[in-house]
């Protein structure tokens, strides 16, 4: 199964629906509710949640998602200008809050909501069809639209360490930053390596925001010991704090090592520019940007005076 830890836990929906084609005898029974088998709707209904809570053990790479709502609609047809068949059009949405999608399950749902209709329906029809089985909706996680990027987006790394400075230290975390970033588009304006020294930091800060790169991030300088001094100098320069960036990742740190407690990351605004600063360890830079973005990049529309 595909490793979805790096994933944030949103609220993601999903709709699809289906048909199964009938004759006009087989529609004339469903709704007078005179089928052979019995209730048609209430019995499809059934097999479409059940199908949907147990799509995990159908089909074997799917995750265990918990279902937190199920809309279950069925709506009789006839032949359009009586040509061809009518029939039942399933239509079905589910909502739930997790790291992954919920489109299996509510495929899955209409599918077997058909096959029991089918099973239902085959003994006074014998031209039964099971047709248009689809996706119509899909929203939630990093796929969705609004959380995407828009295009011209830079952003700049500062790396704040003595060690990697003075060249007896590699940067790992700086080059993950910048592979992440890339990833979504962003293009990287300045990558820079200081000392985690106030007075350099803060320069190198201002000179970014001077030339409006929109995001800057900062990793490195970031706990609780005597040397780590990049939090203090940034928020000398905030205008206004955000908290929430700082929140987000130390609450998305904390489900996977108790340490995270320890980060003093911080993030905020100077000028037009969103300052984040990260932790230095190579793990702590990729967790910490996992759960921000790409949900951070809004904040540029905030601060030129867009809504939410």
């Amino acid at each position: 199964m595909k490793d979805i830890t790096s994933k944030q836990i949103t609220l993601r929906t999903a709709s699809a629906e289906g048909k199964v084609l009938c004759g006009k005898e087989a529609i004339h029974l469903i709704r007078t509710n005179s089928l052979p088998k019995g209730d048609l709707f209430n019995t499809a209904k059934a097999a479409a949640m059940l199908a949907a809570k147990n799509t995990a053990n159908l089909i074997p790479h799917c995750h265990p998602v918990a279902i937190e709502g199920m809309d279950i609609q069925f709506e009789t047809f006839d032949s359009e200008n009586g040509a061809g068949q009518g029939g039942v059009k399933i239509s079905i949405e589910a909502k739930s809050i997790g790291r992954t999608g919920i489109e299996m399950e509510v495929l899955t749902a209409v599918s077997v909501a058909a096959l029991t209709i089918y099973d239902l329906l085959k003994p006074v029809d014998k031209n039964l069809k099971i047709t248009d089985v689809t996706l119509t909706n899909k929203k939630g996680g990093k796929t969705d639209k609004k959380f995407v990027a828009k295009p011209g987006l830079t952003a700049a790394i500062l790396v704040c360490s003595d060690s990697t400075a003075a060249g007896t230290r590699e940067d790992k975390s700086g080059l993950i930053i910048k592979e992440m970033l890339l990833a979504h588009s962003v293009e990287i304006a300045d990558y820079k390596i200081v000392p985690d020294k106030r007075k350099g930091i803060q320069e190198c800060i201002k000179d970014w925001v001077d030339k409006d790169i929109p995001f800057i991030f900062t990793t490195g300088g970031t706990g609780l010991g005597p040397r780590d001094k990049t939090t203090d100098a940034i928020k000398e320069l905030f205008e206004r704090d955000a908290p929430g960036i700082a929140e987000a990742m130390r609450s998305f740190g904390q489900q996977r090592t108790p340490f995270a407690m320890l980060s003093r990351s911080t993030a905020g605004i100077v000028g037009k520019s969103i300052v984040v600063a990260l932790p230095g360890s190579s793990n702590g830079a990729r967790e910490s940007l996992e759960a921000i973005l790409p949900g951070v990049f809004h904040g540029r529309d905030m601060i030129l005076g867009g809504g939410h």
